[in-house]
């Protein structure tokens, strides 16, 4: 039996690399990192067997501050590389880290195939509602009526759902967690990391420099009024009727996990001189 007195081997500083986070004063991502790290340590995985990997944008920094195998593509590809590291080295924990402009927008394809695949990673949205590294534009979530200097008035574009789209889409774990709850974020993300197959948490996670109302947002999460739940259509109306901040687990559902097939006999230079013909 492990002896329960002693120290985790790993702690979450164990996890962190030697780079400075470069983020502005206030950015909801430092916590969600602290957070990320954390929930590493509560599972301890050893950093070798973990790997990040992001795309781009300011959450997408993240592998870089992690002292774990880490990968930093190109945008909203993030789950495509994510997907086919796990399928190659099932053996890895994959954790896909991004922002809504990057995961909803030029990478919301590869979101509803990652949803509908199912492949056992877990993938954290940090969602500002808002463009931040490029300075400001409206992003899928952001609402229809922010008025701003791009687009003045508000866009008028009713915003994306991401959790409807996730739990359409066949996500097997729906979850949402607030940047001001370190360690209720860090529970979440380890439960989802545990959780089979493919794991999304949406965090909420302020941008005070192009949004800082967002700082209000302290005061509007609540936590979820009734428990999660493995029934789709159940947890369908729940977040159909959401109001934005509902913080907790929302679904954890059951569907077979994808697995690769079983790997083919043929040599390279079998499968070479099959397109020679």
């Amino acid at each position: 039996m492990n002896d329960m007195t002693l120290p985790p081997a790993f702690s979450a500083g164990d996890y962190k690399s030697d780079y400075k986070p470069i983020w502005c004063p206030g950015c909801g991502d430092y916590t969600v990192l602290g957070s990320l790290t954390k929930a590493l340590s509560m599972l301890q995985r050893p950093p070798h067997e973990v790997a990040v990997v992001s795309g781009i944008g300011c959450s997408s920094r993240i592998p870089a501050y992690t002292n774990c195998y880490g990968f930093h593509g190109v945008h909203g590809r993030a789950l495509a590389a994510g997907t086919g590291l796990k399928v190659a080295r099932p053996d890895l924990t994959v954790v896909v880290a991004g922002g809504d402009g990057d995961g909803y927008s030029i990478g919301g394809n590869h979101f509803l195939h990652a949803c509908r695949r199912n492949v056992d990673l877990t993938y954290l949205v940090m969602d500002n509602h808002v463009y931040g590294m490029t300075k400001g534009q409206a992003s899928p979530t952001t609402e229809p009526d922010w008025d701003n200097k791009l687009a003045p008035g508000g866009t008028g574009i009713r915003a994306f759902h991401p959790l409807v789209i996730a739990l359409a889409s066949g996500a097997n774990f729906v979850a949402r967690a607030f940047s001001g709850d370190p360690n209720g974020t860090a529970e979440i993300i380890a439960q989802a990391i545990r959780h089979p197959g493919f794991s999304f948490v949406e965090i909420l996670s302020p941008c005070v420099t192009f949004r800082p109302e967002q700082r209000g947002w302290r005061d509007l999460v609540h936590a979820a009024p009734v428990a999660e739940t493995d029934d789709p259509a159940r947890a369908a109306r729940r977040i159909m009727t959401d109001d934005g901040f509902n913080v907790g687990v929302l679904y954890a559902g059951g569907r077979p996990v994808y697995a690769r097939p079983g790997k083919a006999d043929a040599s390279l230079q079998d499968l070479a001189r099959g397109f020679e013909a």
